[in-house]
């Protein structure tokens, strides 16, 4: 890597720069053509150019610089990996990218960049910073790097797969016409939608793919009217048993009419050819290099999300049924993890890498596993104080009964995704460890619990999650949850506690994940996936909570009960029992008579104040008995 990437740097970024005679500089980003959290290793564009493997980032290239604008989770990272012709910029703002363009480029300059790479809103972030100080973006669909990387990675091999009856209640037919139902329902008349996201062509056809680490997608574009179908995909990759299925020899409106892939700009510009036509986009995941086709403007609808996504977002019964069970199988999973740390960390044997590699395993013979949802979270000590840290084999740190442990892990299952984070201490935590723990869970317990009126979004109850942290001056650095899918992304738009979440309605999975980090010290972070179901209120209807799904009891040594309210400890029990009563039957069927001791230990009820005082008088009746007994025998 080193040496590709002097070779690429060596003549001062002309030799890239030659590929756009009408541009002097080029911005890069990490995002790829749908907008997509992983990338395929053909798409690892910025990876190739700088060295850098984080997972978010920007690069600008100009005739004598090359900068990365990364966030705080990845400075080290990058400044490890980057040699010395790049220079890091430690603020991932667009703001800061488009104030350094300003003093850096000439007035009128042009700035080249990948339309693929930009979201609508994105490229309108950017427009809006630039033109005022007339710095102009210019639009350069064939990408510039790939004109230079030799030896790209090809398509990955894995054709697209239909999911199995059994773990679908709509049919994709079915699905077109919820679809549709809202184009013809939409007062400004769209007469087709595009869709660009790859979460968004799989859902609606009800296949997956393997084209994208840790997630079932597959390359493909969407263009669905009132009448007709259009997807855009590798053609060759679609199976014989795939063209049947997607009825795609016949041309009425439920026949999908297969296009190859990279036609799309070209078919979508012939569709807006046709009189009286308008493609309804959602901007957040819609690609610049499709929107910027779409012309005039009356040709074009807008919204935030696409009717898709939003619609993706409520699970239905199965999809709801499903995805809890198959939290029950990860559930074991994490605690076969838990148990094991426990026997072999006091032996000194075990690091970051071979936990991850550990869970990564139990999980692999549960059923119906597809792999992991994304990279194992496995971090002791100051390296879980990097909110986002994964081990290497240069970076493992061995495993102690003196640190603090962190992992966030997820599974894809055929019936579902996981995501959980459990954080422990297999020695004697300090006091301060103890109350950050602590307030971290009631952060998580107190969103848990709440009830609120259906439609309520989440940036209205966020701070739930941090009340605990600021009542003491602490706090955590990173969103408090995000959406999951049915054997899809593990981060799933656009439900979460973002401004940019769309509001909580019943049958949407969510994670619940506050933290608290010492830097250079350790890490906290407790989550779970929870469902939106129904509250029974005393008086209003319409209401909702969380039933969290995510089953593996916390870590007992780091909870002081004395900081938890009444209700708290009372939903902490009722959780357990919840845990019992729905993984104990699973662990009894798999015969993992040891894990299910460990559960039942684990999940033993605390006591509250009131269970306290009566035990405290059964064990002063019982001193009392003998002597009594005693006396009347004298």
């Amino acid at each position: 890597m080193i040496y590709k990437i002097k070779h690429y740097l060596s003549p001062n970024f002309k030799y890239i720069l030659r590929f756009c005679p009408f541009c002097r500089h080029l911005i890069s980003d990490h995002f790829i053509f749908w907008q997509s959290e992983y990338i395929a290793p053909r798409d690892a564009r910025l990876a190739w150019m700088s060295g850098f493997t984080g997972s978010a980032g920007t690069a600008v290239i100009t005739q004598n610089k090359a900068v990365l604008w990364t966030d705080s989770r990845y400075w080290i990272q990058a400044e490890r990996q980057m040699d010395c012709n790049w220079e890091l910029q430690r603020d991932a703002s667009i703001r800061s990218i488009t104030n350094w363009l300003i003093l850096e480029i000439p007035e009128g300059d042009q700035v080249g960049f990948d339309p693929f790479l930009f979201s609508v809103d994105i490229f309108d972030v950017y427009s809006t910073n630039l033109a005022p100080a007339g710095r102009i973006l210019k639009s350069i669909p064939d990408n510039l790097v790939d004109k230079i990387w030799t030896g790209r990675p090809p398509l990955p091999p894995d054709n697209p797969i239909r999911l199995p009856d059994n773990v679908i209640e709509r049919t994709w037919p079915m699905k077109v016409d919820q679809i549709r139902a809202q184009i013809s329902d939409n007062p400004y008349k769209p007469t087709a939608v595009l869709l660009s996201a790859l979460d968004e062509t799989a859902w609606l056809f009800n296949l997956r793919g393997n084209d994208i680490p840790f997630n079932p997608f597959f390359y493909s574009y969407t263009l669905l009217s009132m009448d007709e179908i259009w997807l855009f995909v590798h053609i060759e990759r679609i199976t014989e048993e795939l063209k049947v299925y997607l009825n795609s020899s016949c041309y009425h409106s439920y026949c999908v009419q297969l296009l190859e892939y990279s036609s799309v700009r070209t078919y979508l510009q012939s569709y807006l050819q046709r009189p009286n036509v308008r493609v309804w986009v959602g901007t957040e995941y819609t690609n610049q290099a499709l929107y910027e086709l779409i012309t005039p403007e009356d040709k074009r609808l807008t919204s935030t999300y696409s009717p898709v996504l939003t619609t993706k977002a409520v699970k239905d019964a199965t999809e709801q049924r499903i995805l809890k069970e198959a939290h029950v199988r990860d559930a074991v999973a994490v605690m076969q993890l838990l148990m094991w740390l426990e026997k072999k960390v006091p032996e000194g044997t075990e690091n970051e890498l071979t936990a991850a590699h550990f869970v990564d395993q139990c999980r692999s013979e549960q059923k119906n596993s597809r792999g992991p949802s994304f990279e194992t979270i496995s971090a002791s000590g100051p390296n879980a104080a990097l909110a986002h840290y994964s081990p290497s084999n240069e970076t493992a740190r061995k495993l102690s009964v003196d640190e603090m442990y962190l992992v966030d892990s997820g599974g894809q299952y055929l019936d579902g995704t996981t995501d959980i984070t459990r954080t422990v201490h297999w020695g004697k935590p300090t006091d301060f460890q103890k109350e950050a723990y602590t307030r971290v869970l009631m952060g998580n317990i107190e969103i848990s619990r709440t009830i609120f009126p259906a439609g309520t979004r989440g940036v209205n109850m966020e701070m739930l999650g941090r009340r605990a942290l600021w009542e003491v001056g602490l706090n955590y650095g990173h969103g408090t949850g995000h959406g999951v899918g049915n054997y899809f992304g593990v981060h799933e738009w656009p439900v979460g506690f973002q401004s940019n979440n769309i509001p909580f309605q019943e049958g949407m999975f969510t994670s619940i994940e506050p933290g608290y980090y010492k830097e250079n010290d350790f890490g906290i972070r407790i989550e779970d996936i929870a469902v939106t179901v129904p509250a029974i209120t005393k008086y209003g209807n319409n209401y909702l909570t969380f039933e969290t799904v995510s089953l593996v009891p916390y870590d007992r040594k780091l909870i002081n009960t004395s900081l938890l309210s009444p209700e708290q400890l009372h939903w902490l029990n009722k959780y357990y029992e919840t845990i019992r009563s729905m993984v104990g039957p699973e662990l009894e069927r798999q015969a993992l008579k040891e894990e299910y001791d460990w559960m039942m230990k684990h999940t033993a009820p605390f006591l509250t104040a009131g269970a306290s005082a009566v035990i405290s008088s059964v064990t002063l009746l019982v001193t009392v008995l003998p002597s009594v007994l005693l006396y009347n025998l004298l």
